[in-house]
């Protein structure tokens, strides 16, 4: 059976729209991520011996009418569309576009939005005909699957025997004679390792130079390499929507294989990224994971996403395997705030990260929040204090966005502090970030003007600009990267 996976358009007059950021928004340094989870999901798909083909519209920069004319000669019968809390409205005003240009094809849709709310994301298009609630990989399987028997079936079938086949897959919310209907949960992937190597869909479907994440090299590419988490943060999207809390991890000799495949095959690439929500969940798994690139000789740059608790010991060991970079979010200089979010670190933390990194030649992204549970204006000087006195190679100020699902969104809805009108309003009208929570002492425009000053105090002090004129001198590759990702970000740092 023909599988269409689909990014779909949105606000390509402005950007590419980066779907599969944990903020998804046009960011304003460029950074544009794969369809990660769409790729892994039409992984399991070709796995099974489907017909599949991926339609990236962002990354290629199409519009709905080219995105349309695609869809139209590939006629698939089965649609899975990635979505996003932004552009929600848009996603499912292309099903149902999809949906009359293709009378017969079967139009899903996958992501945080629809699992935290399926109910809702069905409402908004009666040409929706299902969602994926939590990990898509092995719902699709079993849709996909029954969908081809069904339809290979076809005559003297009815609306009936489709909805008893759907009723059967768990995982799903899908719609019949227009009711909805949910059905039982379907449990966690156990083992990540039985998933095939998603970088053997990009190499096969995508254009690795398409795609920038701009603390990285260039080209780079994501995969990951565990779901859940070992914190319970209150603002995380993933493991609170898709994936649960528990941790559940690949093992180390299976990510050092997909390295390997990735450097035979895919030359071009000069950085990996592991965008697990935390890679350093477990330390002892890094450390023989690193121990077995040193062992294989596998030689490329690297980074992820680590938490402040990770020990120098453990950070030594990844510089040795060519880790370059750590991802690291420090949310706030505030014990209180920190404990509100149950972030389980503490601003002492924070800053030893920071050094520890430094002292072990590894550059660090840092990232702080702003409008988090109890934060006041007072407690956003403490970060940009406390951020001050890093040299991290960049740091994110970024305002605290609620999504559907999450701990902090029930939160600020309970405590009257969400400003959103719709969900088209949590990006700008040219599809930046904006904050859709006030502070008790702060606006959400308020909010994301600090974010704003923070940024440019950090970037624009002289000893930050020395450090990065040093670095470009020593280190010419870095040249490339931090080029490219000012010539947009540039723009965000000069006031109006």
């Amino acid at each position: 059976m023909k599988i269409l996976f689909l990014n779909p358009p949105f606000k390509t007059e402005y950007g590419r729209f980066s779907r599969e950021s944990r903020s998804p928004a046009i960011s304003k340094s460029g950074t544009l991520y794969y369809p990660i989870w769409l790729s892994y999901a039409a992984a399991i798909a070709e796995k099974e011996g489907h017909t599949i083909t991926i339609i990236d519209s962002p990354a290629y920069s199409y519009d709905l009418a080219k995105t349309l004319e695609l869809i139209k000669d590939f006629k698939p019968r089965l649609v899975v569309i990635d979505t996003s809390t932004p552009s929600i409205y848009n996603d499912a005003e292309i099903a149902d576009k999809i949906k009359n240009l293709l009378p017969g094809s079967f139009i899903t849709l996958m992501g945080t939005h629809p699992s935290s709310l399926p109910e809702e994301t069905l409402g908004l298009n009666k040409n929706i005909d299902a969602c994926f609630i939590g990990e898509a990989d092995y719902t699709l399987k079993d849709l996909a699957g029954k969908l081809k028997n069904f339809y290979s079936h076809e005559t003297g079938t009815s609306p009936t025997s489709l909805k008893k086949l759907l009723s059967t897959i768990p995982g799903l919310a899908y719609r019949s004679k227009e009711k909805i209907f949910i059905t039982a949960k379907r449990e966690l992937i156990a083992d990540l390792d039985e998933l095939p190597f998603v970088s053997k869909i990009y190499k096969k479907y995508l254009d690795p130079k398409k795609y920038f994440f701009a603390a990285s090299d260039y080209p780079e590419i994501q995969i990951m390499t565990s779901r859940g988490c070992t914190a319970r943060c209150t603002f995380c999207v993933y493991p609170q929507t898709i994936h649960g809390w528990k941790y559940r991890m690949r093992s180390a000799r299976n990510i050092a294989d997909e390295f390997e495949w990735i450097t035979k095959n895919m030359p071009e690439i000069r950085e990996i990224g592991l965008e697990d929500d935390t890679f350093t969940g477990s330390q002892a798994r890094v450390i023989e994971f690193c121990k077995i690139l040193i062992e294989k000789k596998i030689k490329i740059k690297w980074y992820c996403n680590a938490r402040a608790d990770l020990k120098y010991e453990t950070m030594v060991w990844m510089k040795k395997a060519s880790c370059a970079l750590l991802i690291v979010g420090y949310e706030s200089a505030n014990k209180k705030i920190l404990d509100n979010i149950k972030k389980q670190t503490t601003p002492e933390m924070n800053l030893e990260f920071s050094q520890n990194a430094r002292k072990a030649g590894l550059l660090v992204h840092g990232c702080f929040m702003a409008g988090n549970n109890g934060d006041t204006r007072e407690s956003l000087e403490e970060n940009l204090n406390l951020a001050l006195k890093m040299m991290d190679d960049t740091m994110q100020f970024f305002p605290l966005i609620v999504y559907p699902g999450t701990i902090d969104f029930e939160r600020a809805k309970k405590e009257g502090l969400i400003t959103f009108k719709n969900y088209s309003d949590y990006v700008t009208i040219d599809g930046n970030h904006k904050s859709v929570v006030r502070m008790p002492d702060a606006t959400s425009e308020e909010i994301t003007k600090w974010c704003d000053y923070a940024r440019r105090k950090y970037y624009l002090r002289p000893k930050y600009l020395f450090y990065k004129l040093c670095q470009q001198i020593s280190h010419p590759t870095e040249l490339r990267r931090t080029f490219k990702s000012a010539k947009r970000f540039i723009k965000y740092l000069i006031p109006k």
